[in-house]
């Protein structure tokens, strides 16, 4: 394996040495933050946040009110469907009345 003789070792610790001082010295010339624009980002942030939350909370409003609708929605369906078994089933009693109305009122026609 050949060794590496251009550029050497010192010439390829200097230019790396020199690359990372020219990193830090552009850090260091960057701009101190700024309070105000921070406390600016800081606030619209929140106001996101918030609205995010109030837009979560309308629509978990009315999923539950979407459900609560369709859940007596059902109730009154379920209601109507019992109502109408109730009526058509008729007890004994009621049979017979019924039955016993017929005959007389076909009694009362022949006379």
């Amino acid at each position: 394996m050949a060794s590496f003789k251009d550029p050497s070792f010192q010439d390829r610790t200097s230019s790396a040495a020199a690359a990372k001082q020219k990193a830090l010295e552009a850090l260091r010339a960057k701009p101190p933050i700024d309070e105000a624009v921070v406390a600016e980002r800081l606030a619209a942030r929140e106001a996101k946040e918030s609205a995010e939350r109030e837009k979560r909370a309308a629509k978990r409003a009315a999923e539950d009110e979407a459900k609560a609708a369709k859940k007596a929605e059902a109730e009154a369906a379920a209601e109507k469907k019992r109502e109408a078994e109730a009526k058509v089933e008729l007890t004994d009693a009621e049979k017979k009345a019924i039955r016993d109305a017929k005959y007389a009122a076909r009694k009362n026609k022949k006379k």
